[in-house]
């Protein structure tokens, strides 16, 4: 069974997601059909990923229910402020097929992003968001946001693995009630993770993942590429 965390407003999103960050959209529904079929019920794109038509199709025809699924997209910069980013929300919509999306984040703390968080709050009070938070917020502006928002951001999805546990950040998010959700958790493959020589795996930082004890990683998103080659596939591994 696939793990759980709960977000300070009570959603409860998978600890592990499926992420189509580079993955074009032509092999993208192929991609996110193959992701559910092994197990993976979170989703994670972007309105600057250009695949959220395909991320729509392959929900459509999955044949997991929706109430299932947990669909993450994210607004960009060139969205920001409040009267674009509003425009933006319902065309992910639109693109995605959906009446909801589960979790909206602003994709990067660029331009207006008050404008855009207070298009995010006004869509969740709508019921067409089901939770809402930032990607990529370094703890001054995290702080800022929360105190001045209306709603505490729900997530900030951050690059996190255990060569970059973002430690002093994850307190900040502690302390705010924000769920530290980490992007990259396996570092995108280029530290050599699962295939190292007997002296590579003794090193402390590949100890820390084969035991999968970052503490910072208690929900992650795994990005784009093949859902199989997982190591332990989706159903209930720890990132």
């Amino acid at each position: 069974m696939m793990e759980y965390v709960t977000l300070n407003n009570g959603v409860k999103m998978p600890k592990l997601g499926y992420g189509v960050y580079q993955v074009s959209s032509e092999e993208c529904e192929r991609c996110v059909l193959d992701a559910i079929s092994v197990g993976y019920r979170a989703i994670d794109t972007a309105q600057s990923y250009g695949n959220e038509e395909a991320v729509g199709s392959a929900i459509q025809k999955c044949g997991v229910p929706r109430d299932e699924l947990f669909l993450t997209t994210k607004v960009w910069i060139s969205n920001a402020g409040y009267e674009k980013a509003k425009a933006s929300i319902d065309r992910s919509l639109q693109k995605l097929h959906t009446d909801y999306i589960d979790l909206l984040l602003i994709h990067q703390p660029f331009s207006d992003y008050y404008g855009t968080y207070r298009a995010m709050e006004e869509a969740y009070r709508a019921g067409k968001l089901r939770a809402i938070g930032v990607s990529n917020f370094y703890p001054d502006r995290l702080i800022g946001l929360c105190q001045f928002a209306e709603i505490t951001p729900a997530v900030n999805q951050v690059e996190t693995h255990v060569f970059h546990q973002q430690q002093a950040a994850h307190q900040y998010m502690k302390k705010y009630g924000v769920q530290h959700e980490s992007w990259g958790p396996l570092r995108r493959g280029t530290q050599r993770l699962f295939h190292q020589s007997r002296s590579e795996r003794n090193r402390p930082e590949v100890q820390q993942v084969r035991r999968a004890d970052c503490p910072a990683l208690s929900a992650a998103e795994r990005r784009g590429g093949h859902p199989q080659i997982h190591p332990q596939g989706a159903d209930g591994a720890k990132p």
